[in-house]
């Protein structure tokens, strides 16, 4: 059996009678025994996953199964699944079962997705490589010396591998979109509260989105339009109504679009000569096509990233500190008393950069320095929401790089944090301020390994996202 483009092909030789929901687990199943040694599942659940296939073939037959029919989708290791492991890639989570679904993964499965198994990633999403985890690094499967990127890796080669249709990610500071750059595929960090966090272990959570990767940008739209919404275990959620992201796509209506470029993201020195030369191609391909693309100077560039990495960690240290060793998960058995238990457990089952980033939250919390790093940078996000804001009061899109490089080797950075940090350069603004974006895939660098352009739009403008992206996957 060869791998489907698209979702609606599976549709519809399902519904022909042509394939089977039980082909197609196999098929997955096969790929995930034949490429295990990428490390993308931490987790496969055959008889069950299988099982599930028997019965909505039945409910195809019937005309009674859902929208997602025949979907098979991976999870990340942060999205909870009753009664299935949940550990966030750390051993302080060892031996935990979760006791109930995420909105996100119950929506999957009201609409006859089939949950395939659970994809490895950066231990609490902490990561910009798959190198953080504690099942060990994830390997990109167009060269296995390579990062799949982070935290999402996992779920980003278990799509390029063809091991699943869909995968379910979270993207806190670009852990959707950047290994979906570095895999060749397409990465979605919808708006902020487009999607509930209910069930999602919590990083940053004025951050966190759950987010989505496939080979197809229709397969993303559905996705998208099944799993968003009001919800109310999350009071943080929107309650806009969910458009038709579907139809909306498939409407090939003529549109010009006007379009930005930050300069500094495209002159910068730091930016691989592949990369910029792809989407200088591309710009050229927009501009020809009719449509306008300006450059602009945006001045708080340089602030965006220690920006985030200041607020991220505060919002990690006092979210793991419930990671304690008392009541679930991993417990130090040296111990002799509360406080021991505590540090011990802590200091044996977090990884080193979750323990990098506890310590630098716990910092720019305490009481002598909150002032001077927390809440400054609580006033420089809101300067940058500001600003990128005000961008598209002009324009209706903004194109820049996912990520300054392709993927790099494994180990290159893991002995400079600071390097492993710059990897996130241009993914984070979307994050800071709120807003959605994609990433695209936008051709390979001189050895062969993709090139992730990304698109960011205006709070909810999912639609516009789509529609754009669509149009530029058609320019070659």
């Amino acid at each position: 059996m060869s791998p489907y483009s698209h979702f609606s092909e599976i549709a519809i030789d399902l519904t022909n009678g042509k394939l089977s929901c039980v082909d197609l687990v196999k098929f997955h199943l096969s790929n995930i025994q034949q490429k295990k040694h990428l490390n993308a599942f931490l987790s496969v659940y055959e008889d069950e996953a299988l099982a599930r296939a028997v019965s909505i073939d039945e409910k195809i037959k019937k005309g009674t199964a859902g929208k997602l029919a025949g979907l098979v989708v991976g999870l990340k290791d942060v999205l909870a699944y009753k009664d299935h492991p949940l550990q966030g890639g750390s051993r302080i989570l060892e031996g935990f079962n979760s006791m109930y679904n995420a909105t996100s993964v119950q929506r999957l499965l009201d609409e006859d997705a089939i949950i395939i198994g659970r994809q490895n990633c950066d231990e609490f999403a902490m990561g910009s490589s798959n190198e953080n985890s504690a099942f060990g690094p994830v390997l990109n499967d167009i060269d296995n010396t390579r990062v799949p990127g982070g935290s999402s890796g996992g779920s980003a080669v278990a799509v390029m591998a063809d091991m699943c249709q869909v995968s379910i990610g979270s993207d806190t500071g670009g852990s959707v979109r950047q290994p979906a750059s570095f895999c060749g595929v397409i990465g979605l960090k919808p708006s902020y509260s487009r999607i509930s966090r209910y069930g999602l272990i919590a990083y940053g959570s004025s951050f966190d989105c759950v987010g989505i990767f496939s080979k197809s940008l229709s397969d993303v739209a559905l996705v998208l339009q099944v799993i968003a919404g009001a919800d109310d275990f999350d009071s943080t959620v929107s309650r806009k109504a969910v458009p038709n992201y579907s139809k909306a796509l498939a409407n090939k209506k003529t549109e010009k679009y006007k379009v930005a470029c930050i300069r500094e993201t495209i002159d910068s020195t730091s930016l691989q000569r592949e990369i910029k030369e792809a989407i200088s191609h591309k710009i050229s391909k927009i501009k020809a096509a009719g449509h306008i693309v300006e450059e602009i100077d945006f001045p708080l560039l340089e602030y965006i990233l220690p920006t985030y990495y200041i607020l991220a960690t505060a919002e990690a240290s006092s979210n793991l500190s419930r990671y304690d060793g008392v009541r679930y998960g991993y417990r130090s058995k040296g111990t002799h008393d509360l406080q021991s238990l505590y540090k011990k457990t802590r200091a044996e089952a977090f990884g080193k950069e979750v323990q990098r980033r506890i310590l630098l939250g716990t910092f720019v919390l305490s009481a002598s320095y909150y002032d001077a790093y927390y809440t400054k940078a609580q006033k420089v996000r809101r300067l940058i929401r500001e600003k990128t804001k005000e961008i598209f009061k002009e324009y209706d899109v903004l194109l820049m790089p996912t990520a300054p490089t392709t993927a790099f080797k494994i180990g290159e950075h893991t002995s400079n944090p600071v390097e492993m940090y710059l990897a996130d350069l241009y993914s984070v603004q979307a994050n800071v301020a709120g807003v959605p974006g994609i990433s695209i895939p936008c051709g390979t660098d001189d050895e062969g390994l993709p090139i992730g352009l990304q698109v960011i739009a205006d709070d909810f403008e999912e639609e516009k996202l789509f529609r754009f992206s669509d149009m530029l996957m058609q320019l070659n």
